[in-house]
């Protein structure tokens, strides 16, 4: 799964990175959680691409509430094409959110995974509006089966789009068939991780500091 990322990159360089028509207005973040808003890249009718901030935890047009997001921050790539809550907006509604890195837990210690540079994870959103008019945009991050690396530790990951698919992801157009063809996960020695200290642990905490390597944590022994 992907629970918590980071996006540091500056609004200069994330316009550059996915052609974006202006920068973005963020800042720099390193501890983002669901529930929370984050960047997300989208397709415009003219093929242009524009950025905005969404809820992290998918809203299906149908809930009878927005608390059913808290559940769907993660969708599995094999499934989401088929799946009552992400169906529709896998067809139509594909997005790409912006990263530097993303941390995962192994053993109960986290590590902060990255690449080279900026990447896009595969995501979708959706619309949902409540009886009362109330209007919510919202997003889920599309997760895949763990690299030969990664799977030292975790079975899952965040879909990385390859650069060259991004466009082609965007595209309302592209079938899901050719869209799920996409959703694999990149080659081993693209992403390199290292063990982080527990301050991620609290949402609250969001500095650079987070990123800092930590000794390796001890590794758990067979009583048997």
């Amino acid at each position: 799964m992907c629970g918590r990322f980071a996006l540091t990159s500056t609004p200069e360089a994330l316009a550059e990175r996915f052609e974006l028509s202006e920068p973005p207005a963020c800042r720099a973040r390193y501890n983002v959680a669901p529930g929370q808003d984050v960047l997300v890249v989208r397709g415009a009718a003219s093929r242009s691409r524009s950025a905005g901030f969404l809820r992290w935890g998918l809203v299906p047009a149908w809930a009878d509430s927005p608390a059913v997001g808290s559940r769907m921050i993660n969708a599995r790539a094999e499934t989401a094409a088929s799946k009552p809550a992400f169906r529709d907006a896998f067809h139509a509604r594909r997005c790409i959110v912006p990263a530097d890195g993303f941390y995962e837990w192994h053993d109960r210690h986290p590590y902060w995974i990255s690449g080279s540079g900026p990447f896009g994870i595969a995501g979708l959103w959706e619309r949902w509006r409540g009886s009362d008019g109330t209007a919510l945009e919202s997003c889920t991050l599309l997760t895949t089966q763990a690299n030969e690396r990664l799977a030292a530790l975790h079975p899952r990951m965040p879909v990385i789009l390859a650069r060259g698919d991004e466009a082609a992801w965007l595209d309302p157009a592209l079938p899901a068939e050719a869209a799920q063809a996409l959703l694999r996960p990149p080659p081993a020695d693209a992403l390199a991780f290292h063990p982080v200290g527990l301050r991620v642990n609290r949402i609250e905490a969001d500095d650079p500091g987070l990123l800092e390597r930590v000794p390796d944590p001890p590794r758990q022994t067979s009583l048997f």
